[in-house]
């Protein structure tokens, strides 16, 4: 690796954040090494290295921390600047732009994402589905405009914006499966489901996304518990 830096990444496989920051490290062709948390007895590195959040991703870079998973992938762009492709425009306009879609990405679509799942009613969860689909189309519309006609959000390679939403795809790809409705649909957001199959094929992306069987097994683990957790709840009342 360049420069004979040390890369060490404190994550979490399921973690669509810990995801993200291995697409930027993936894509510089950076080589690093994986430290696997127990988010239930979390390490005494992890809370050293972020004693504000305790939480992954964390990347230590030379033994100093950075953490927030958009930071990181930021900063993995200008610390490497000239290791691989570069994420982010060398125009200001085009930079500005692309932070404004990948803060977008979190403050729209995962929100709702997240209400159409863990949604405390029916009703909840049905408003987040809608949500979601809405930030979808608003999705569809940037990256018409950022991709200029090319295959992704950075244009004619991966950007800030691809490895944002990218690292949510393992989670929306088994969201689709074990609900049977089309996140990504090529009739509603064809630019959109074109660009996931493309992400999907690179290899950067292949070294970096967590299975998808594993990730369905997972999340209907994680389904379970959370409604025996309410069952319970519930009987005591």
């Amino acid at each position: 690796m360049a420069g004979g830096d040390d890369l060490k990444l404190l994550g979490a496989w399921p973690s669509p954040f810990v995801v993200r920051v291995k697409l930027a490290l993936s894509f510089k062709g950076l080589s690093f090494e994986n430290v696997e948390e127990d988010l239930g007895n979390k390490s005494e590195l992890l809370v050293s290295s972020n004693p504000v959040q305790k939480k992954v991703p964390v990347l230590l870079h030379n033994g100093k921390p950075i953490c927030e998973s958009m930071v990181i992938v930021q900063y993995i762009d200008e610390a490497f600047a000239g290791t691989g492709p570069s994420l982010l425009s060398s125009d200001p306009h085009e930079r500005a732009v692309a932070r404004f879609w990948a803060a977008y990405v979190d403050d729209k679509l995962v929100t709702s994402w997240v209400q159409s799942f863990r949604g405390k009613t029916e009703e909840d969860k049905s408003e987040g589905t809608k949500q979601m689909f809405a930030a979808l189309q608003t999705l569809e519309g940037a990256l018409r405009e950022c991709s200029k006609g090319e295959g992704y959000f950075g244009g004619e390679s991966v950007g800030l914006v691809d490895v944002s939403l990218g690292g949510l795809l393992s989670w929306l790809n088994a969201t689709e499966e074990m609900s049977g409705t089309k996140i990504f649909d090529p009739v509603k957001t064809p630019l959109l489901a074109a660009w996931a199959e493309r992400l999907r094929e690179l290899d950067g992306a292949k070294l970096a996304f967590p299975d998808k069987d594993r990730m369905v097994e997972f999340i209907q683990k994680r389904q379970a518990q959370a409604a025996a957790a309410a069952a319970a709840a519930a009987s005591e009342k």
